[in-house]
């Protein structure tokens, strides 16, 4: 089941409190009716055919009994943008780092608070384990590890 905006804000709690989902700085003008939108973190330049990594602005907290997945938005899809590596366990804490690759043959500029992405939750069954690896409390762009 995928979270409605109703749900979703029912489900933001305060930052850090067990169960809660947290989306730190939050804006209503980034909600949508089924997902939320995830803004740059910086300023980036995407140079094209190379990934380049990005990170968002927001902090985002996945309780146990939520998933989510990331795509582009349409805007920047439209613009040859690819967004790769879209999937965030139940149990994630961090800003999440974005490999964005622009298909164009011109170098697309990224400002801070741009709206590149959007953020879909899921509802999980039975979501007994949570998210404990290698990415935990990320900040900024992280580089494989």
């Amino acid at each position: 089941m995928i979270l409605s905006a109703s749900e979703i804000r029912r489900r933001i709690g305060p930052d850090g409190r067990e169960g809660f989902l947290v989306i730190d700085p939050y804006s209503e003008e980034c909600q949508q009716p089924a997902s939320y939108d995830l803004r740059v973190g910086g300023d980036f330049i995407l140079p094209p055919a190379v990934c380049t990594l990005v990170n968002t602005l927001e902090r985002v907290e996945l309780p146990r009994d939520i998933a989510a997945t990331l795509r582009c938005r349409s805007t920047f899809g439209r613009m040859g943008v690819i967004l790769t590596a879209g999937f965030v366990d139940p149990g994630f804490r961090g800003q999440l780092t974005l490999c964005l690759v622009n298909m164009g043959r011109e170098h697309l500029t990224l400002r801070k608070n741009d709206r590149v992405a959007q953020i879909i939750f899921f509802q999980v069954t039975d979501g007994e384990k949570g998210y404990d690896g290698k990415y935990q409390d990320s900040m900024g762009v992280i580089q494989a590890r």
